[in-house]
């Protein structure tokens, strides 16, 4: 089973690419995994309605009914029955493995601790309003994952204009940038010095680096990455740009960063920036939607998707996992299994090794570190307050990174004649943003918004915070060795295959087209 596993995933193919507001789509990379629990809203939560009516032409009820059988595990038979691949998560990368499986008719099951499917690219949905966890466009090179898309959604995949800005220190600037933006912001003056810093930082070019602050100012120069760079990247992460890894500029910026569209309008680059997109795809009732499709396609032929199944426990013995336990409501059911597919953290996925994995693997998952965010959800009778799907909120006397206008992204997700704000806290669970009451961070929102001219506070009618922890992992100091460790470990196993940005895929190689079913938000505009 684990080489058919193996081949399935080489098969399988999803792309890493640009599903949210970063501005390196294909490019750059994109969280994989998804934690398994992503987020807590404060207040009561409805699961958004399924989609099933794009799900029936595809199911083959003979092999559905099969494949249940095969799947199901009932108490009074564990021991015999298998439920063949337990995949762990039902966000877009644990979807997509289902979906391929079911179409090789694989016997599978996917356990999902939380009550919605689609992981950090889902929808909530709250007294009418419906609003992602940071906003996720859709775009892929890859044509026959844009068919699969608008084959699952049809009419309801639609396509929408993108406008985005950046704020910064009382002014708003077009993203990607324009010459009047770059004039008005650094002045003649201070672009002449940023055309010579950054000539200068060519000496350094094509040397080793440790730090994305050294990797940011060799390529583009000391005073680009102080005006552009640093405060932004304090603000999201925590910790200065000098305690980040270059790997992770690398991975995100690529082929593609603000300090290349400033150089070109300041004539140093001629290269015409190509991985801007002016438009993209998106369901019409928001990313949830789409993986509510996939998740009622997968059930329809026979791969159960159990929600509010949390994944506690990973028995193994000599490299082969053996069975999962799963705790619901209380209860606690073993499920033996052939082989696991698991989203899980990489912290997590270790921690839930029965029996436990050495030491030495378990420190380095302890030393992996998780940038948490706090989503406020505004809801307004201002229709449309801004224009912008987006804005980056780069200014440091405003503690919010981004905000979104979810009306412009959909004016379904929202009730006629209002919209709804997502305003972005970046923070670290347990800190002051993530315990301040929920009243009082909507109230926070309003007024930092208010501040800057987004937004009439006396107009906003309702509010909510929502959680999402182990939003994205912290490439520092010990990220790379922790994760190279852990990595060593776990291709010891002959059936176990774990995927997110962590991890990447281990246990298997991917094809570079693995992601393109998955998109999820990060915070980071470079």
């Amino acid at each position: 089973m684990g080489g058919r596993i193996r081949r399935l995933l080489d098969y399988v193919g999803f792309t890493q690419t640009q599903g949210t507001p970063h501005e390196h789509p294909p490019a750059g990379s994109i969280p994989l995994g998804i934690p398994e629990e992503v987020s807590q809203v404060v207040v009561p939560e409805t699961v958004a309605p399924a989609v099933a009516e794009h799900v029936a032409r595809e199911a083959d009820l003979n092999v559905a009914e099969e494949l249940q059988a095969r799947a199901r595990v009932s108490q009074h038979d564990s021991e015999a029955s298998s439920v063949g691949t337990a995949i762990l998560g039902a966000g877009p990368a644990g979807l997509a493995a289902a979906y391929v499986l079911s179409r090789d008719r694989e016997p599978a099951t996917v356990f999902e601790a939380d009550g919605t499917v689609g992981g950090i690219a889902k929808t909530i949905e709250f007294n009418g309003y419906r609003f992602d966890l940071g906003g996720h466009r859709f775009f892929t090179k890859l044509e026959p994952i844009r068919e699969l898309w608008r084959d699952v959604l049809g009419s309801d995949f639609v396509t929408r204009p993108r406008l985005s800005r950046i704020y910064y220190r009382g002014k708003f600037f077009a993203y990607p940038i324009t010459a009047k933006d770059v004039i008005g912001r650094l002045g003649i003056w201070e672009s002449g010095l940023c055309a010579l810093s950054y000539l200068w930082a060519s000496r350094r070019r094509g040397k080793d680096v440790d730090t994305f602050e050294e990797w940011v100012t060799n390529r583009f120069g000391r005073r680009l990455y102080d005006a552009f760079f640093r405060s932004y990247t304090q603000k999201v992460w925590g910790i200065p740009g000098s305690e980040i890894r270059s790997l992770w500029a690398a991975q995100r910026i690529k082929n593609f960063s603000l300090g290349k569209a400033i150089l070109t309008i300041l004539g140093i680059r001629r290269q015409q920036v190509t991985t801007l997109i002016e438009e993209f795809e998106y369901p019409r009732l928001g990313p949830g939607q789409m993986w509510e499709a996939f998740a009622a396609r997968v059930e329809e032929r026979g791969i159960p998707v159990r929600l509010g199944n949390r994944c506690t426990k990973i028995t193994h013995q000599n490299g082969h996992v053996q069975s999962i336990t799963v705790r619901s409501n209380g209860d606690v059911d073993e499920w033996p299994v052939d082989s696991v597919i698991s989203s899980l953290a990489l912290s997590d996925l270790v921690q839930s090794l029965e029996p436990p994995a050495p030491l030495e693997i378990q420190q380095a998952a302890k030393t992996l570190r998780y940038r948490d965010f706090v989503l406020v959800a505004l809801m307004t009778t201002e229709e449309e307050p801004f224009p912008d799907n987006w804005i980056y909120l780069h200014d440091p006397g405003t503690r919010a990174g981004r905000v979104q206008n979810y009306g412009a992204w959909s004016h379904d997700m929202v009730q006629p004649g209002t919209t709804c704000l997502g305003v972005e806290y970046f923070c670290f669970e347990g800190d002051e943003i993530w315990n301040m009451p929920a009243d009082d961070i909507i109230n926070l929102a309003k007024n930092e918004l208010a501040t800057i001219g987004l937004l009439d506070p006396h107009k906003v009618i309702d509010g909510v915070k929502v959680l999402v922890p182990k939003a994205y992992p912290m490439y520092d100091a010990s990220y790379e060795a922790a994760v190279a460790t852990i990595r060593a470990y776990l291709e010891g196993f002959d059936n176990l295959h774990e995927y997110h940005e962590e991890g990447e895929m281990v246990g298997s190689v991917l094809s570079e087209d693995f992601v393109s079913f998955g998109v999820s938000s990060a915070p980071d505009p470079a």
